[in-house]
């Protein structure tokens, strides 16, 4: 008899041939929606179920959502291949049954899972509000909200500032322009990185999402005294290395 612990044996499986499927796929896409992303986003998406015991996450939902969700990026992938989700992965639900005895099709939680894949972006979220066809199931869903916020405090933050520039390099566009242009990186952060703390769901990612976006108002000041050549007074210098605040990368 398995153990009752997750994950398990059966579970570690499906998660083993996820995360396979997943590199496999994901190689091919630039770093600011790479399998390290991915793995960022199942840490945190684990860490968020486990922080709310009390509404009952389905951890392997979680897990195998987390490990699939940008497999079809319909920025990297085409519209055939991002058309229909469940039949696309499928084949690997199918293999988990024959294969390692996990049955998800059955039980349901194959649709659930490839059902969060969809609705995990944030553009997909915005156009169903806009269009008036969010769900109680949006609503309430524990394990879409887990993923939905591990996936967007990836997008903020320390790593949310490098992916930014990743993605931007990967696209050739500015890193930052003269005022006047909005097709820069630093127009990103005001167009949807700075609103995504308003769009957090559970209680602990709301925590993180708060100290996550005060990192990113910090950089964005920077970069505005940087742009602007605003000298930094002699004695402000040293105030800062007496306390500590200013050091040297290279030391």
């Amino acid at each position: 008899m398995e153990s009752t612990t997750y994950p398990s044996t059966r579970e570690q499986a499906a998660i083993d041939a996820a995360e396979k499927l997943m590199l496999a796929t994901m190689e091919r896409y630039d770093s600011s929606h790479d399998s390290f992303h991915v793995e960022r986003v199942r840490r945190t998406a684990l860490s968020l179920a486990h922080s709310i015991p009390e509404r009952k996450p389905d951890l392997l939902v979680v897990e195998l959502a987390a490990l699939l969700h940008d497999v079809l990026d319909k920025k990297y992938v085409s519209p055939v291949e991002a058309a229909d989700p469940y039949a696309y992965f499928l084949p690997f639900f199918q293999s988990l049954a024959t294969i390692h005895g996990l049955d998800l099709i059955s039980d349901g939680r194959a649709r659930l899972i490839i059902r969060i894949v969809e609705n995990v972006s944030w553009t997909t979220e915005r156009k169903l509000q806009e269009n008036g066809k969010i769900e109680e199931w949006h609503r309430d869903c524990v394990e879409l909200h887990c993923v939905q916020d591990a996936d967007r405090l990836d997008a903020i933050g320390a790593f949310g500032i490098m992916r930014c520039a990743a993605y931007s390099a990967a696209v050739n566009r500015p890193l930052h322009a003269p005022p006047g242009r909005d097709d820069t990186a630093i127009q990103h952060f005001y167009d949807k990185l700075l609103h995504i703390q308003e769009r957090l769901k559970t209680e602990p990612g709301k925590a993180m999402g708060s100290r996550r976006h005060q990192f990113m108002l910090s950089f964005l000041q920077s970069v505005q005294d940087e742009y602007n050549a605003k000298p930094i007074l002699s004695e402000s210098l040293g105030k800062s290395c007496q306390d500590g605040t200013l050091s040297n990368p290279d030391t």
